[in-house]
């Protein structure tokens, strides 16, 4: 069965990873306000205005061992933590497997970065 909203794609993981995407979720809806967060290929991915694919922020997708965050403007975020590994076009991402990964204040930087480079 095909997973329609977030909540539902979260609660469909196997812990850890579920524990993992139930603590970032938070960060992102807090450090984004007013962004939609829709299922869009598949996972959840916020974005600004009313269609996730339109203007995108940032991305949730869980494998096997790990969740990643990424972001669609990563390249361009500041990172002094050197956490952010880049990936096609402009995105980068970070592999989260525990939940000492998710780093809220880092992740709220990061997604405040992100969100003004979309808005431009």
């Amino acid at each position: 069965m095909e997973t329609t909203t977030v909540t539902d794609y979260l609660a469909a993981l196997d812990a850890p990873l579920r524990e993992v995407g139930e603590k970032l979720r938070p960060v992102i809806e807090a450090a984004l306000p007013g962004a939609t967060g829709a299922m869009w290929h598949g996972h959840p991915v916020w974005g600004l205005g009313d269609r996730p694919g339109r203007h995108p922020v940032c991305l949730v997708k869980a494998y096997a061992a790990y969740v990643t965050f990424g972001l669609w403007r990563g390249a361009d975020v500041t990172d002094p933590s050197g956490r952010l590994v880049p990936g096609a076009r402009r995105m980068a991402a970070v592999k989260l497997r525990t939940l000492a990964d998710v780093d809220p204040a880092l992740f709220t930087d990061w997604l405040r970065q992100a969100h003004a480079l979309e808005a431009r």
